[in-house]
């Protein structure tokens, strides 16, 4: 037999041959796996929800801007209107993976109603694309926007509260022009809204796109936004559009350049799991260490009789390796079918989360399992039981032989 068959046989020997002490160290490595991927698999959950949140909520998949638009167009907004271009935006939908392409133009003022007057923020959309892509956007009460109506609006429940309008009521929208002048269009509040982040909705407004440039006297938008079927084919139609793009006076965005909340969250909770991986590691270490060091203390006598009969230090420390090799993998395969049956049932029931700092609304968690995390979890399970048998090994072929022989007696 094969060196390599011969030492896996004897190890699993001895691994079936103490059950007692194997299953305890299989169910540590088995529940820090476990323990593993439910936590990081609600966490891989948070970042699948809140990336598709940011990007169809006001991002999308990619955004089409002028240059300097991202730092500068909030200064000076007028300064980066894109053209009014149907053709080249239905140019841009007819590519593979597209959904829409939805121009949005961006801009600030002052509605009143009554005696009342309040700022606000809005975007000027085109309601049949912008109903693909603001998904994330609840119509709270009333309806959403219209071509059919375009003088109907729809306010944020925050903004709707602090102006006291509901829908039906009459406002006017002030905004100062491409000119520099004021101007006011009187429109009707079709519905009231709400997002996932409470501050927006305190503030901000949508309205036709029409209405919106005529309201600024302007033609074009700020910033077409593309929406694709899957996130997974961003980066190659960025690339797409980069290059149809060269030579024009056109930038394209990917969306997690502009998430910067987004990518501050996955920050920190990669490091919280990387502590967390830190934490199961150790315990496996430990746990599989004292496993070990006990199972070399009641077989020294077996250990003396191996190397009296011809066994190398080598081929005891392979054995030793060898059997923590098998905890850490009978373990690691434990838990994976543990904790992915755990997850399934988990995300069946739902889990109720309160609304988060700054947040609107509260949202049921799920578990997401993936592929990665899952390898992952068996690395570490393997990786650790083989590291914590380093010195029970080390120690079981120090021993010398005469020493062990006399143990047994």
């Amino acid at each position: 037999m094969h060196p390599f068959l011969a030492d896996l046989f004897l190890a699993l020997r001895n691994v079936l041959r103490q059950k007692r002490r194997s299953a305890v160290a299989i169910s540590a490595v088995g529940f820090g796996v476990v323990a593993l991927i439910l936590a990081a698999g609600f966490i891989e959950w948070i970042y699948q929800a809140m990336r598709e949140d940011t990007i169809h909520s006001h991002l999308g998949h990619a955004q089409i801007v002028r240059p300097g638009y991202l730092d500068s167009g909030m200064a000076d907004p007028f300064a980066y209107l894109l053209p009014a271009a149907p053709d080249e935006l239905k140019t841009i939908e007819s590519l593979p993976h597209v959904r829409t392409v939805a121009p949005r133009l961006a801009f600030s003022g002052l509605i009143s109603h009554g005696e009342a007057t309040i700022s606000f923020v809005a975007d000027g959309v085109d309601p049949e694309k912008e109903e693909l892509l603001s998904r994330t956007l609840l119509i709270s009460k009333g309806k959403g926007l219209s071509s059919s109506d375009p003088q109907g609006i729809i306010v944020g429940d925050g903004l709707a509260a602090n102006l006291g309008v509901t829908v039906g009521d009459r406002v006017v929208l002030l905004a100062n022009t491409a000119s520099g002048g004021i101007n006011a269009v009187e429109a009707h509040v079709r519905g009231l809204f709400s997002t996932v982040t409470k501050a927006y909705d305190d503030s901000a407004l949508r309205l036709p796109l029409p209405v919106a440039r005529q309201l600024l006297r302007v033609t074009g938008a700020h910033r077409w936004l593309v929406l694709l079927d899957d996130t997974a084919h961003t980066e190659s139609l960025v690339a797409e559009l980069r290059q149809r793009l060269t030579g024009t006076k056109l930038e394209v965005v990917a969306w997690h350049q502009l998430a910067d909340f987004y990518n501050k969250t996955v920050a920190l909770f990669s490091k919280q799991v990387g502590v967390m991986k830190l934490i199961i590691a150790i315990i496996i270490v430990l746990s599989i260490s004292n496993t070990l060091m006990m199972s070399v203390m009641e077989r020294t006598g077996e250990i003396g009789t191996s190397m009296a009969l011809g066994y190398s230090r080598q081929a005891i420390l392979r054995l030793f390796v060898s059997e923590a090799a098998l905890l850490g993998l009978f373990g690691g395969l434990l838990g994976i079918l543990v904790g992915v049956g755990l997850a399934h049932l988990i995300s069946a029931i739902g889990i109720p989360m309160p609304p988060p700092p700054g947040m609107a609304r509260g949202f049921t968690g799920e578990i997401h399992v993936t592929w990665r995390l899952t390898l992952d979890a068996l690395c570490l399970a393997f990786g650790t039981t083989l590291l914590a048998s380093i010195y029970p090994a080390w120690k079981a072929s120090r021993m010398e032989i005469v020493d062990a022989l006399r143990h047994s007696r």
